[in-house]
């Protein structure tokens, strides 16, 4: 065999060679190209399954948080409901209590004859008063203390040395009220003061 024939015979195979490496590198080329096509389009896959949780987690949280304020409210309802369900039950007591009173003011403790009815109606009027108490009830006595227009009603004023001006001179007859709410103002006689002191009175 010529040398010619030897060189064209390596020539063929080098092509030949150089056409397979050619041909596997752009099939690994093309296999890369649709891997990395493959790994953004996980990417994505996995950037939105993220985004989606991040949101369910702030739809738990939020429901959550509204979960814990309807409880509470639900628990703020149900311990009002209770402090001031027996509001009108209380007041139709009121009645009975000013009576109780008005016994107690018009018999003599000292008279013999009206003691035993007077000791009584005062044991009864303290069982009374101790009985509604429990459920929340409490007296407004406010003989003594400065007009308070939230919790007593003015029945009139009158001059006094005794009592400063704005300050209950008399008690006509007691308020109530429940759980700290108020049933019914006090009725009340309101010191003026003497005569160089100022009035300052709202009824």
């Amino acid at each position: 065999m010529s040398n010619e024939s030897i060189k064209a015979e390596q020539d063929l195979i080098q092509e030949g060679v150089e056409s397979e490496v050619s041909t596997e590198e752009a099939s690994l080329i093309d296999e890369l190209t649709q891997a990395n096509f493959r790994i953004e389009e996980l990417e994505q896959l996995l950037a939105d399954a993220l985004a989606k949780v991040e949101e369910q987690k702030d739809s738990v949280i939020r429901a959550a948080a509204e979960v814990d304020n309807i409880r509470r409210r639900a628990a703020m309802d149900v311990e009002k409901a209770n402090k001031f369900a027996l509001e009108k039950f209380a007041n139709e007591l009121l009645p009975v209590l000013d009576n109780m009173e008005r016994a107690l003011q018009g018999t003599n403790p000292q008279d013999e004859t009206t003691k035993a009815i007077y000791e009584g109606v005062e044991l009864t009027q303290k069982s009374f008063l101790t009985a509604v108490a429990k459920f929340g009830v409490k007296p407004i006595d406010p003989q003594g203390q400065a007009f308070n227009p939230d919790q007593h009603q003015a029945i009139g004023m009158q001059p006094s040395a005794e009592y400063p001006a704005n300050t209950v001179m008399l008690v006509m007859q007691k308020g109530y009220e429940l759980n700290s709410r108020l049933l019914r103002p006090a009725m009340v006689m309101v010191s003026q003061g003497g005569p160089s002191q100022e009035i300052n009175i709202e009824a």
